[in-house]
């Protein structure tokens, strides 16, 4: 495999795509520090138990994936480098430079990942990419990148730390290493989808053009619009 192999983690049966979950969050206090008190559509994770806001709030960033993974070949630690994963459009417009982590993760229910309260949340990629909710039950999203080429027949030593619940939603969970060509990445749905929509519209026009040659539409009688057009017409 080609350098960069892309490291992905993928969810089956999550419904990031849930109305109530989709709106759960606040787009102007990720934006800027001046909205910090904003909490609106967040509930149940808007604030503490003393009123305090969190940040970020809402239940996307309160179940944030956190498994972690490591990786080997005969002992010698693989880097993942896990800098620009996150779109750029992203970094820059949906998430401010200004706006720090507070009091998030600190209720009596963890759902996933803790920030780092000394990073703003434009430089907190794994967040800003969850964030991006899939529309799809069944969803990859990027964790990092091997910047090194990976050898035909090397054994890879995997080390997962497994902390993210899975099991309360039926769910599960895979990861996925995988190159990118000029075109993108494998992507099976986008084939299949395609191929569905395109044999659909020409099956489409096929069947009207049949139909046409069949039964083809009356022409009605234009000499009514001379006699409209006469002015001596009352």
């Amino acid at each position: 495999m080609k350098a960069p192999v892309h490291i992905y983690y993928e969810l089956y049966n999550f419904y990031q795509n849930h109305r109530r979950y989709v709106k759960n969050r606040n787009d102007k206090q990720l934006r800027s520090k001046e909205y910090e008190l904003e909490t609106t559509n967040c509930a149940p994770e808007a604030t503490t138990v003393d009123g305090s806001p969190i940040v970020p709030c809402g239940l996307i960033a309160w179940s944030l994936f956190n498994d972690t993974y490591s990786f080997a070949i005969q002992n010698k630690a693989i880097e993942v480098n896990k800098k620009n994963i996150a779109w750029q459009s992203d970094k820059d417009e949906k998430f401010g430079s200004d706006v720090y982590p507070k009091n998030f993760q600190q209720g009596g229910l963890i759902g996933g990942a803790k920030l780092n309260e000394s990073i703003p949340l434009s430089e907190q990629e794994d967040l800003i990419v969850w964030m991006r909710t899939a529309a799809l039950p069944q969803f990859r999203k990027l964790y990092g990148r091997i910047e090194t080429d990976l050898a035909a027949n090397e054994q890879i030593s995997v080390t997962i730390q497994n902390n993210y619940n899975t099991y309360s939603f039926e769910g599960e969970k895979k990861l996925v290493l995988s190159t990118t060509s000029w075109i993108g990445g494998k992507n099976d749905f986008l084939g299949v989808a395609y191929l569905t929509v395109g044999s659909l519209c020409l099956f489409l026009a096929l069947a009207f053009i049949v139909l046409y040659l069949l039964k083809p539409r009356t022409l009605g009688d234009p000499s009514y619009l001379s006699w409209n057009r006469n002015p001596d017409r009352h």
